[in-house]
């Protein structure tokens, strides 16, 4: 349902954006997390490293959805933000069509693809058999997957960050219950994982369509059949945006699974300690990545209504309470990052290994929350492309050669591999800083800075 965020308290609007945001992604994470620690419960290291392998992959497949339909979430809050309803109404039609498309094609790629992976990670031998399985089902779930995802950054675009909230409580509850019933009950092992995981995402596109069927004259932008055709310049638009986007955190996971493959090859208990630390992460980075998602909605829509000044401080506060929440974070992380690993394996080893690598990752939740930000600004001003850049620029000089000397030079320890994330996030937080200041121009703050220089 379409909401007004140029008005209003600057740090209101954020908070009430983002909490919606948040908890739908603790939601979407948290069931992954249960994946995992149900596995773990009934099954041994094999298993693990196939869920926390299987669902990597399919991580990074999501966020790349999600990437491209960034594009759709900016383009739609500048078409608000300016009032210009039948420009949205395109926007969301096309998306769809791109999407759809999109999907089909993706599932016959990967299904084709899958050995591929598999050999290109180094899965352990004791895993690979319920890694194809997790795999094969997800791939073939693929549509169900993207479809909540564009359904949830349309809903964004709007300014309606509650509606995608409803939506993966219903995938959320129905997931555990299958976990526990497929893995639990019926001994499925990886399988059970990845049945649960598209019958829940399934589910939830079913409750959003019939949400949005009951509820079309409230959302705020009539469809027609016309919109659904594809447009030329839509789909140019929206891909400007989506594809560097994309690219940029598609490279972020591209570097995470390149640091899998490094601890694949180092035996089934570095992988699998690895990976329960990635999942962990990936629950830490809720908040920065909330923060993203909001600061392109918010300051998109500001955008479109001429209002820069606000589109600013939304990103200043957004920084804010991302590194405020980081180093909270952190803290713990350094005083029980054992106990944190051992939720998700009985293991001495795994937790001991996965400790030492929690506590070094950990600091990234501080780090990151400065370039999440400021990717979400700049994406608001259609300047992707310097998101992709000074990520690719951070994967490329730190975070894959910094994690293959640490492996090289120390190991016995997982400590120093822990350290190349943070140390690319800060790489990326400084070339930000200073893409801001080269173009504020752009964003309409020259005016403002001569000001203060002047004083």
């Amino acid at each position: 349902m379409e909401k007004d965020l140029t008005k209003g308290s600057v740090l209101k609007v954020l908070l009430r954006f983002s909490l919606p945001y948040l908890l739908s992604s603790f939601l979407q994470t948290f069931y992954g997390m249960v994946d995992l620690y149900v596995i773990g419960q009934y099954n041994g290291a094999a298993a693990t490293s196939a869920v926390s392998i299987g669902s990597q992959v399919m991580h990074m497949l999501t966020v790349v959805i999600v990437g491209l339909a960034m594009g759709s979430t900016v383009g739609l809050g500048v078409a608000i933000g300016s009032r210009h309803t039948e420009r949205a109404s395109r926007i969301i039609g096309n998306t769809v069509t791109l999407f759809a498309i999109g999907s089909v094609t993706l599932v016959v790629v990967l299904l084709l693809a899958r050995n591929g992976i598999i050999t290109v990670m180094s899965v352990p031998a004791e895993a690979i058999s319920q890694t194809k399985d997790y795999l094969t089902i997800c791939f073939a779930g693929i549509p169900f997957i993207t479809a909540y995802n564009v359904i949830s950054c349309i809903f964004r675009g709007m300014g309606d960050s509650k509606s995608p909230m409803y939506f993966v409580g219903v995938a959320c509850v129905l997931n555990i219950i299958l976990d526990f019933l497929l893995i639990g009950g019926f001994q499925m092992g990886a399988a059970g994982a990845a049945y649960g995981t598209v019958v829940s995402q399934a589910a939830s596109v079913a409750f959003a369509l019939i949400f949005l069927i009951k509820k079309h004259d409230k959302v705020g932008v009539q469809l027609a059949k016309a919109d659904f055709r594809p447009e030329r310049a839509v789909f140019s638009d929206i891909l400007k945006v989506g594809v560097p986007v994309a690219c940029q955190d598609g490279f972020i996971q591209i570097s995470f699974l390149v640091i899998t493959m490094i601890a694949n090859q180092r035996g089934v208990d570095v992988a699998a300690s690895v990976g329960i630390v990635e999942k962990i992460i990936s629950f830490l980075f809720l908040v920065p990545s909330a923060m993203l998602s909001s600061v392109s909605a918010i300051a998109a829509q500001n955008r479109g209504a001429n209002q820069h000044e606000r589109a600013r401080k939304t990103l200043w506060y957004a920084i804010l309470v991302s590194v405020s929440f980081g180093l909270v974070c952190f803290v713990l992380c350094q005083l029980v990052p054992e106990q944190f690993v051992g939720m998700f394996s009985n293991e001495d080893i795994v937790r001991e290994l996965g400790g030492q690598y929690l506590r070094s990752y950990s600091f990234d939740c501080v780090m990151a929350g400065i370039h999440f930000c400021f990717s979400g600004f700049f994406c608001a001003y259609g300047l992707s492309g310097f998101s992709f850049a000074h990520n690719l620029t951070s994967v490329l000089l730190v975070r894959i050669p910094g994690a293959y000397l640490a492996t090289k030079l120390f190991p016995d320890n997982l400590f120093p591999m822990g350290m190349a994330a943070p140390a690319g996030s800060a790489l990326s937080a400084v070339i930000c800083v200073v893409l801001f200041l080269a173009f504020r121009k752009k964003f309409g703050f020259a005016g403002e800075f001569r000001n203060r220089k002047n004083k």
